[in-house]
């Protein structure tokens, strides 16, 4: 075991299951030192669940009696996707100190059936995650999230300055919560990423959203197209199911053309690179604008043609 939430889930499930167990077979069980023991047992008691300690030779730690919770009644797709949920969501998997979706990963399988409970710990012990979303303040987030249900106009501290804004929606990308709404001073819909948010509160004000507005789409169309300082149009030779399963949503966005074919409109900050994905492609294609970016694909298939040539006259 690599992580500190399946050893405290392991100790737990020994104490539901064994009684009272002496400190030294516990290490022994979950290849840690005595010290290693405390600190798990530090943790659960941080959860609530009373662990108590036994002192003298048959000493120990065992659950407080009477410490039962009814399993709970999820089913095993649902049990499964609230653990990787928590598991793939945590920053940190090799910090020694249990963090909140350890935590919260803990309080889960303390309700789950006993089978069940095993597989999901032995599916979080097999699985890692290079890179989970960054877990934004509790406190900004739940107070952010309420001003959407409610509809609430928030204040919101940013890194630029203070603003107020209608909050339209949270959305999570690649990594980084957003914050989408109408900022009162620019009077135009911005987003917000929430790291670089200090402090929010609701204000008395009420709003209402525009009809059919989506957060996510705007995140992507944001991310995919306002960052970058060309826009770029390519036909391609494909039908527009095939591009989409193919094409993550922040190449561009996908439009089925009359004549046939999709057009993908995006947006480079490097024509260059741009132009070396092109090529990647599967399918035939056009550059339709702008000229720049033509220019370097003629520049890339030059110096491809020049590789092959030296390729053909090597030894």
């Amino acid at each position: 075991m690599s992580r500190p939430a399946t050893r405290v889930l392991t100790l737990l499930e020994v104490l539901q299951d064994r009684g009272l167990v002496p400190a030294d077979e516990l290490a022994r069980h979950l290849d840690v030192d005595a010290r290693a023991v405390r600190r798990y047992v530090t943790a659960l008691r941080d959860m609530d669940i009373p662990v108590e300690s036994v002192r003298g030779r048959y000493g120990g730690y065992r659950l407080a009696r009477g410490v039962r919770l009814p399993p709970l009644m999820l089913a095993d797709d649902e049990a499964v996707a609230v653990a990787v949920a928590l598991a793939t969501g945590k920053e940190n998997d090799q910090v020694g100190e249990p963090g909140p979706a350890d935590r919260a990963l803990v309080k889960l399988n303390r309700v789950l059936p006993v089978p069940l409970r095993r597989r999901v710990t032995a599916l979080i012990e097999a699985t890692s995650a290079t890179a989970g979303p960054l877990t934004p303040e509790p406190h900004l987030a739940l107070t952010l999230a309420a001003a959407v249900h409610a509809r609430h106009t928030v204040r919101i501290e940013h890194t630029r300055g203070a603003r107020e804004v209608d909050p339209y929606g949270l959305v999570v990308h690649t990594r980084h919560w957003y914050l989408v709404g109408h900022d009162h001073l620019r009077d135009a819909v911005r987003m917000y990423r929430l790291d670089r948010i200090g402090d929010a509160a609701e204000l008395p004000g009420r709003f209402t959203p525009p009809e059919g507005f989506d957060p996510v789409a705007h995140v992507l169309r944001t991310l995919t197209f306002d960052a970058w300082t060309h826009r770029t149009e390519v036909w391609l030779d494909t039908d527009l199911r095939t591009a989409a399963d193919r094409l993550p949503a922040t190449f561009g966005s996908l439009h089925a053309c009359p004549e046939g074919g999709v057009l993908l409109v995006s947006g480079a900050e490097d024509l260059p690179a741009m132009a070396r994905l092109l090529t990647g492609l599967p399918w035939a294609f056009t550059v339709r604008s702008p000229p720049e970016l033509i220019t370097a694909l003629a520049g890339h298939v030059a110096e491809l043609t020049r590789a092959v040539d030296r390729s053909r006259s090597a030894p």
